[in-house]
């Protein structure tokens, strides 16, 4: 496949990917839905006409509007008819863009001089607990080598309900939280910022589609519903977490905000770089059961860059395979009480560690609850986030003749406000 566009042999966004998402430029501030293509966006709002497949001739209007919603909302036929077009319009031996340069000079921007938003207006989203090494990590900590996992991990995909009002886009600070923290275990809690902030490294998928409540999503036909996938940072105050989570779960300590990227890359993109599923041992209930594999090989990277430095350190090299219950099964087990989805709820992996001690997928365990201080490029050594750190997510598919990336999913930790 040969795009009529010159871009270097292994850039995150080339003909194969096509990830979509909304842009705003200076000269038109209107948010629009465009997809990356090497360093440039093409909008789709200027091509909407183009889409005269017998899926898309009909709902040409959802690539003019402001967010995903309405595309995510129609079938993966619609979806496929879709990226089969774009491709053939960027394709070296189609002229309809190539030549045709009143055309061009509207329906391309540079991503250097635009601004990214929010993909989707996110009604619902959920983050699941979906890595064994990290809950391995996270129960010695807490609890012993020997009950490092609760008794229910292996046997359904652990999760909860977040909130979808403070998914942040790429590129927005996140503000110190505060709340109530224990100094010493046993005694009374104190209230201040939290001294223990984190990331955590995780991947999340947007659905595609709607269900009705009490029409559960049979794992078969989960796949239908995955629209497409974005790098996830859900920042952590550990200290709060630790004191609230008992008995129904984290809350403060994981609304203060959470960022995704903005490129959605599609089940599409991804298919080439399907490898096995985690094996599951004890075998799954058959609700949750599926033979085909649906894990990916999506390398992944965090970056910490202090205040004012030029050197940015990478803290952590994981991968998207090490996750024990995929996506399929996540959604499966999401619904099989019959509750709804709808198009752009946002469903995270949890953090996603490896299984060596450069693998983990936050300071929690790199740091091994603090005991173990990281010492960055610049000299200084962390525990956990400080101030004005700021902290950068990539991932990308590597294949032999392209990569399939993600972009990047940065933010910098600013300092608690001062209360009034």
């Amino acid at each position: 496949m040969v795009c009529f566009l010159k871009y270097s042999k292994y850039c995150d966004f080339p003909i194969e990917n096509l990830p979509y998402g909304v842009f705003s430029t200076p000269s038109n501030p209107t948010p629009r839905i465009g997809v990356a293509i090497a360093d440039g966006i093409l909008d789709l709002s200027e091509i909407a006409h183009l889409f005269t497949g017998p899926e898309l001739k009909n709902h040409q209007h959802v690539f003019r509007e402001q967010t995903l919603n309405s595309f995510m909302a129609l079938t993966p036929k619609a979806w496929k008819e879709a990226r089969e077009t774009i491709q053939s319009l960027l394709s070296e031996g189609n002229p309809t863009l190539q030549n045709n340069s009143d055309l061009r000079s509207r329906a391309f921007a540079l991503q250097s001089e635009s601004i990214m938003h929010l993909p989707a207006k996110i009604g619902d989203y959920t983050d699941f607990y979906s890595s064994i090494h990290h809950a391995t990590n996270v129960g010695v900590m807490f609890r012993s080598k020997e009950n490092a996992l609760m008794p229910n991990w292996k046997y359904l995909p652990v999760g909860y309900h977040g909130r979808a009002s403070s998914v942040l886009i790429s590129g927005t600070p996140i503000q110190r939280p505060y709340g109530q923290t224990t100094i010493v275990d046993g005694t009374p809690p104190v209230f201040g910022p939290s001294k223990l902030m984190d990331f955590e490294l995780e991947m999340a998928f947007f659905v595609g589609g709607s269900t009705k409540v009490g029409e559960p999503i049979p794992v078969e036909k989960a796949h239908e519903h995955i629209f497409g996938f974005v790098i996830m940072n859900d920042w952590s105050a550990r200290d709060i977490q630790k004191w609230e989570y008992i008995p129904l779960g984290p809350f403060t300590s994981k609304n203060l905000g959470t960022t995704i990227s903005p490129w959605v890359v599609t089940t599409f993109a991804l298919e080439p770089f399907i490898v096995d599923n985690y094996p599951q041992d004890p075998e799954p209930f058959p609700y949750l059961k599926h033979s085909d594999k649906y894990n990916f090989d999506i390398n992944l990277q965090v970056d910490i860059a202090p205040k004012g430095s030029n050197v940015s350190t990478t803290v952590c090299r994981s991968n998207y395979k090490y996750l024990y219950w995929t996506v399929k099964q996540q959604l499966a087990h999401h619904t099989i009480t019959g509750c709804n989805v709808n198009p752009g709820d946002l469903m995270g992996s949890g953090t996603i560690s490896g299984d060596t001690s450069d693998s983990y997928g936050s300071m929690l365990e790199l740091s091994w609850k603090g005991t173990k201080p990281l010492v960055l490029l610049d000299g200084s050594q962390r525990k956990f986030l400080l101030d004005d750190d700021t902290v950068t997510m990539k991932a990308v598919c590597e294949g032999d003749d392209y990569n399939i990336g993600f972009g990047t999913c940065s933010g910098t930790l600013l300092p608690a406000k001062e209360l009034k």
